[in-house]
């Protein structure tokens, strides 16, 4: 009875030795590598020229990576100019009858105050003063009907000002410019194929520093915190790699734990996404495992 006692003993204590061995060896979470991938379109229509782009190439921010074929919208343009010279003209003799009708509007105006100082001096009559004043209003309202013609030109010119600036703006939008620093991950399209609005050109992102995400439980919530540093591991031939990583975000709502890296019955536990930012050496790539784990303060 003594030996049978010693032995359950001794079984129940390397149970727990066991059983605390393993939630050692237990990392605090697990996830996979993600980055913030951003697909560049097509911001013009027409036959892409040049593209100088691979797949797995860094491009920085602000480089000029392709051309779209701009003809046809230099040639509306020039149209337009052509137009605006026109209608230019038109105006320029519209503008003309108004400066000489403001030249005799001046002359009248003279011949007022000098009418009035006759009048003044008991050497005019208020028969020649009203005649002035009346030929001003004349030249007045001349003025006024020649502005109301000139108006719809003017609109016109605007109008083609306008049109002159979106062409302009179409053709800046022709050169295809990398919005990021970043690899490009994915190329959709060659040089001389037609291109559309919207299009996508390619895909790019910045894997300088990579994001890993995983899930961790409720309990868990109280030793992690944002800009909190943790350890990061990858399989990396018959040992593990460590990286230094920073939470920079914790979900605010709970999810159930994703299918992919969870078992069946887990599956119905509910987690909390964490994002790890992790300085990337060149070994981390879009999709890989990873383990977290939280130091024991």
């Amino acid at each position: 009875m003594k030996i049978t006692k010693t032995i359950f003993g001794l079984l129940i204590t390397i149970s727990l030795f066991i059983s605390c061995d393993k939630s050692n060896d237990k990392a605090d979470g697990y996830g996979n590598f993600e980055a913030v991938e951003t697909t560049i379109s097509a911001e013009s229509n027409g036959k892409l020229l040049a593209f100088s782009i691979e797949e797995g190439q860094t491009i920085k921010n602000g480089a000029i990576v392709g051309y779209i074929d701009t003809i046809q919208l230099n040639l509306k343009k020039e149209q337009l100019r052509v137009s605006k010279n026109v209608i230019t003209s038109k105006s320029r003799g519209v503008l003309s009858q108004i400066s000489v009708l403001k030249s005799q509007q001046k002359t009248a105006i003279i011949s007022k105050n000098r009418v009035e100082n006759l009048i003044k001096a008991n050497a005019g009559t208020q028969k020649q003063l009203d005649d002035v004043e009346g030929k001003i209003d004349v030249i007045k309202q001349r003025i006024r009907s020649v502005e109301i013609q000139n108006a719809p030109i003017v609109n016109e010119l605007k109008s083609i000002d306008v049109q002159i600036k979106q062409l302009n703006d179409q053709i800046q939008k022709s050169k295809i410019t990398n919005p990021v620093n970043g690899t490009v991950l994915v190329k959709y399209i060659e040089v001389h194929e037609i291109t559309s609005f919207g299009r996508p050109l390619y895909k790019i992102a910045d894997l300088s520093t990579m994001q890993l995400r995983v899930y961790v439980s409720e309990t868990q919530l109280s030793t992690i915190k944002i800009g909190q540093e943790v350890t990061v591991k990858i399989d990396a031939r018959d040992t593990m790699k460590d990286f230094i990583g920073t939470v920079s975000w914790i979900a605010s709502e709970a999810e159930f734990t994703p299918k992919i890296i969870q078992t069946k019955e887990e599956r119905v536990n509910l987690v909390y996404a964490v994002k790890i930012n992790v300085k990337n050496d060149g070994s981390l790539k879009i999709g890989m495992p990873a383990e977290m784990w939280i130091e024991n303060e």
